[in-house]
């Protein structure tokens, strides 16, 4: 069986844990065949991130061009960005693109590191509205206006509940023209959460370029986040990497 082709456009983390790395061992354990466009360098852990050097649009779209132009693409995911100029970079080689695409909108990183300014976050509209679904977690999906600005804009979008109170995590898939699709699991009580937005989102990406619709890939996706939490191998003293590895 052919693998699909994935692209993740996202940012590198020297841990493992989240970004391009995460991005990796998730589309390899889900079948796909991972190729990678990086926007910036990270020098982070489980504690925080302590430095961030975007790389130049120039060497961003020579990346997604080489992958483009050769290999091919049946999805792609986009996660942190580094810049506005990446991210209309970005923008200017997708529009044209018939493959599905998930748009991750990083802003905050789960150490509460800040990975997107403003100018940054006003450049995600273009991102949005090519994007065949966006995940914004629950600080994400404020900044971006919420559900009324959401709603407004016409795409797709998953609201991720993980950062919200309670003992039940609930995502809702939002697609315009039909009635919400929710999940509701039990909260997994653990500090091993670095890397699931990263996690989920290139999951979704890999499943949708095997052709599942979105509601199976959410859903699926959502699984294999939640088993890779609980097989999470506890390394580091803050937010633990996921276990991607043992999830089969």
């Amino acid at each position: 069986m052919i693998p699909p082709r994935i692209l993740s456009i996202a940012g590198s983390d020297s841990s493992g844990g989240a970004g391009i790395q995460a991005d990796i061992k998730t589309i390899a354990m889900l079948g796909g065949y991972a190729m990678t466009a990086i926007t910036a360098i990270t020098a982070q852990n489980t504690r925080g991130v302590s430095a961030v050097e975007p790389l130049s649009p120039a060497i961003v779209g020579a990346q997604i061009d080489a992958c483009l132009g050769d290999i091919g693409v049946d999805a792609v995911k986009i996660g942190m960005l580094g810049s506005a100029a990446i991210a209309h970079a970005v923008a200017d080689r997708l529009a044209a693109l018939a493959a599905p695409v998930v748009f991750d909108p990083v802003m905050v990183a789960t150490s509460g590191s800040v990975l997107a300014d403003g100018e940054t976050i006003a450049a995600f509209e273009r991102l949005m509205a090519l994007a065949t679904l966006t995940t914004p977690n629950v600080p994400e999906l404020a900044a971006l206006g919420g559900d009324a600005a959401m709603a407004a804009r016409g795409g797709a979008y998953l609201a991720k509940g993980g950062d919200a109170e309670g003992d039940v995590v609930e995502d809702r898939l939002v697609v315009p023209g039909a009635a919400p699709v929710v999940w509701r699991s039990p909260r997994i009580v653990t500090r091993h959460t670095h890397g699931t937005g990263c996690t989920l989102s290139s999951a979704i990406a890999t499943l949708l370029g095997q052709g599942a619709t979105l509601a199976e890939a959410v859903g699926a996706a959502r699984d294999f986040v939640r088993s890779a939490m609980r097989e999470a191998p506890g390394f580091g003293a803050g937010h633990g990497p996921l276990g991607h590895q043992a999830v089969r």
